[in-house]
């Protein structure tokens, strides 16, 4: 995601008929627009950045004379759905998103550059330049979408979980015998009488899934938001040296050794903490009912959990499952404490960061570090000997240059700062009150200066004019 640049300032003079010395009258360059992640009720995937993964804000529109500012560029405000998780390129949690209209700034516009009529003070009263604008942040994000579901259902690939969505409500998830169907979570929306919850099928886990084996972290983070976990057992498995103990156990060491990614909210600390429910699935088949039947009594003994005989095949136990569950959420959601109405942030942008540091590059040179000595070089036009002239006397004052001559910086040797580097000339006086008075753009401190002023080109074109001279 890449935020608007900030607009260049403007570097001009007054010009009127009978109103000589007019003075700078260059405006500001306007701020750059930045992206802001907003949630939206109405967005359900993140499909969208899938084929447009780029998210490009406008920039600011430059200063001009007359001291007319840029305009703004207006702000990109990209809708995401509820649940969405903001991650960096290192993947450190930024933002989670949950309820509608929750704001992120993802992208950060750039400030507009101040024109030469802002710039103008007692020792240079008509400068003749402008600071640039600076560029919008650019960023790699991440956005996941975790679903956020009442109850969610584990177990393994072919337990019955997406036939259970699809018979307790109105989704109509791809079913099949096969493992790893289920590819993405199927949500449904199921009625206890006038209740409602929702029910996420969470795609099956294998041993090893919280190593990362299979699909395994893709499958667990998308219960990191239910309420209620229900296991999902397949009574009618026909794999040796499986058994609905061993499943459950198994799938209970998973979830241990998962580490969540939204830590910190004391509702989504610890998934061995959330209420648990067994279904005991496909008791249609007689062998599958007798071995739950079986089972029944251990798996209460040894879990403590509620246990639930159906058959989705004949919608047998549907009806007590879906109201056991909706008493279990709605108990779960009563004992957390409430939470808060999100409030926005305001974030005030410092004025005073006066902040730096310099350090050894090892190779003889020095690294300068900070905020504003960064930006300053970045909006300097280092075509023009007075914008750099300028640049001079602010690292001056910000007491750079004394720093450096403390660390045992050496003339010439090259200091670097953001981009830039340069060969650092002690000899040459900066952060003076009185700048030597020059042409506009030029800086008498700077005689390297390879530009042409306008007393050599009018003398250039006088020597073109007299007989004899270069055309």
């Amino acid at each position: 995601m890449r935020a608007g640049n900030g607009g260049h300032g403007c570097a001009s003079v007054h010009r009127e008929k009978f109103k000589p010395l007019g003075g700078p009258d260059g405006g500001n360059g306007g701020r750059g627009g930045s992206v802001i992640l907003v949630v939206d009720p109405q967005v359900h995937t993140l499909l969208d950045f899938h084929f447009h993964p780029h998210v490009v804000a406008p920039s600011g529109k430059p200063g001009q004379g007359s001291n007319r500012d840029g305009a703004a560029g207006a702000d990109l405000e990209v809708k995401v759905p509820d649940g969405t998780v903001v991650l960096d390129e290192h993947g450190n949690l930024l933002a989670d998103l949950t309820g509608a209209g929750t704001r992120f700034v993802a992208a950060e516009g750039g400030r507009g550059g101040l024109g030469n009529a802002a710039l103008a003070s007692r020792a240079r009263k008509a400068p003749g330049f402008a600071l640039l604008g600076e560029p919008g942040q650019a960023r790699d994000l991440v956005l996941e979408l975790k679903t956020v579901a009442d109850v969610g259902l584990i177990g393994y690939p072919s337990a019955g979980k997406s036939s259970l969505v699809s018979t307790i409500s109105a989704a109509k998830p791809k079913i099949a015998d096969y493992p790893f169907t289920t590819l993405t979570p199927n949500l449904g929306v199921v009625s206890a009488g006038d209740e409602t919850f929702t029910v996420a099928d969470v795609p099956g886990l294998i041993p090893g899934a919280s190593e990362g084996r299979g699909l395994g972290l893709d499958f667990l983070r998308h219960i990191e938001r239910c309420a209620v976990l229900v296991h999902v057992v397949d009574c009618a498995t026909l794999e040796l040296g499986r058994d609905p103990v061993s499943d459950i156990e198994t799938l209970e060491n998973e979830l241990a050794a998962y580490t969540p990614t939204l830590q910190g909210d004391s509702e989504l600390d610890d998934l061995t903490e959330r209420p648990r429910a067994v279904v005991l699935n496909k008791i249609d088949v007689p062998e599958a009912r007798e071995l739950a039947e079986f089972v029944r009594d251990e798996i209460v003994q040894r879990f403590g959990w509620p246990v639930f005989l159906v058959s989705t095949a004949t919608r047998e136990g549907l009806r007590p499952l879906v109201f056991a569950l909706w008493e279990m959420m709605k108990q779960y959601r009563a004992s957390q404490p409430e939470v808060a109405p999100r409030r926005p942030v305001i974030r005030p942008v410092p004025v005073d960061e006066t902040g730096f540091t310099v350090h050894p590059d090892g190779e003889g040179g020095f690294v300068v570090r900070g905020v504003r000595p960064e930006r300053w070089v970045t909006q300097t036009d280092f075509n023009n000997d007075e914008a750099v002239g300028y640049l001079a006397d602010r690292l001056a004052r910000l007491g750079v240059e004394e720093e450096l001559l403390q660390l045992g910086a050496e003339p010439g040797c090259e200091v670097t700062i953001g981009d830039m580097t340069f060969e650092w000339e002690p000899q040459t006086p900066a952060g003076v009150d009185d700048v030597p008075l020059s042409g506009r753009g030029t800086d008498a401190r700077l005689e390297q200066s390879e530009r042409v002023t306008a007393a050599e080109r009018k003398a250039a074109r006088r020597a073109r004019r007299e007989p004899g001279g270069e055309p």
